[in-house]
């Protein structure tokens, strides 16, 4: 069987940066699952396996514009290191979660200077290609259960392929408030079908692809 919609592929991936530095792996774990044309991974990585079936190998490369976007400078702001509760030294690369009317929002720690921090919304892979090796391990039809998850992870506890643990998935659950542990190393997250697990606003649980 053909990957095409519809379709619970599982696979296996490597991550890197155009420098060749490995960002994420699938190696060693349980491989990736996703359904295809369910939004569940990147849009450049998820149009590239089309038309794959089991035991094809191939290398994939996703420009930002398909992947986590450009950089965008007016993501970034200077505050107060105070904002910061409960925290005894603010340090850069520090990553914080910031309640918005989308969701939570992983913010990082860009820098920090006397009494403040610059900090950066976009996602870390922002403005830099995604690199991959697929290895595809399985393709079969999706059960109408896993098309209609009604409040379910879609995500199928395998984690993803991106900046976490597996980089490039984006579970959209819909389900206001539910909790969804997506398998990303005991990563538990409430998904407002537009923040949460992996949406467009979600880094919690690829902070590593």
């Amino acid at each position: 069987m053909k990957i095409a919609d519809k379709t619970v592929v599982q696979m296996h991936y490597t991550l890197t940066s155009d420098e060749g530095a490995v960002i994420d792996s699938s190696a060693g774990r349980e491989p990736l699952q996703y359904i295809q044309g369910a939004h569940m991974i990147v849009v450049g990585l998820e149009k590239a396996m089309v038309g794959h079936e089991v035991g094809d190998k191939f290398d994939v490369k996703v420009i930002p514009a398909e992947g986590y976007g450009e950089y965008d400078e007016r993501m970034t702001q200077e505050v107060p290191v105070d904002v910061f509760q409960g925290v005894d030294k603010v340090e850069a690369g520090m990553m914080f979660y910031a309640q918005t009317p989308m969701g939570p929002m992983p913010i990082r720690v860009k820098s920090v200077s006397g009494d403040k921090a610059v900090i950066d919304a976009n996602h870390e892979l922002a403005g830099k290609n995604l690199n991959f090796a697929i290895e595809v391990v399985s393709v079969r039809e999706a059960t109408e259960e896993e098309l209609n998850p009604q409040g379910h992870c879609c995500c199928g506890g395998k984690g993803d392929p991106s900046t976490g643990s597996g980089a490039g998935h984006e579970c959209h659950c819909g389900e206001e408030g539910h909790e969804c542990e997506c398998g990303g190393e005991g990563h538990k997250e409430n998904c407002d079908g537009q923040g949460g697990c992996g949406c467009p606003n979600h880094d919690k649980h690829h902070g590593k692809a």
